[in-house]
């Protein structure tokens, strides 16, 4: 149906930058908002970024004026870019889409897909 896939995750060092990547590909027919989450072991998964309508952004307060979020509508991309990193935030960070999608020819209401993960890992 839908795939999504995530990349640019990895270690670096506090106060460092990394820029995440996440393509959606499969039967879409249209992507209603894009978002990243995040989940540490033990821990529920929660919601860290989100982009309604390629336009309208959502940001936890922890990462407000640290993280932003972008898109490219033509190509089903979202991206995290993350500055300002600190230990606390290391995690396994999701891609997540609402998608409206088809499939053998029939057109179905949004819904929910995840991406495997990307390791995010600050050291102090």
């Amino acid at each position: 149906q839908v795939q999504l896939v995530e990349s640019g995750g990895g270690l670096v060092q506090a106060g460092g930058s990394l820029r995440l990547s996440c393509t959606a590909s499969g039967n879409i027919n249209r992507i209603n908002t894009m978002n990243w989450f995040r989940q540490a072991p033990g821990k529920q998964r929660e919601m860290v970024a989100g982009l309604h309508s390629g336009t309208i952004e959502w940001y936890q307060d922890s990462v407000k004026g640290r993280f932003t979020i972008s898109g490219d509508n033509a190509k089903n991309e979202v991206f995290l870019q993350m500055n300002s990193l600190t230990p606390e935030d290391t995690d396994v960070y999701y891609c997540n889409a609402d998608v409206e999608y088809y499939t053998g020819g029939v057109r179905y209401p949004a819904k929910g897909f995840w991406g495997h993960g990307t390791q995010v890992t600050v050291s102090p």
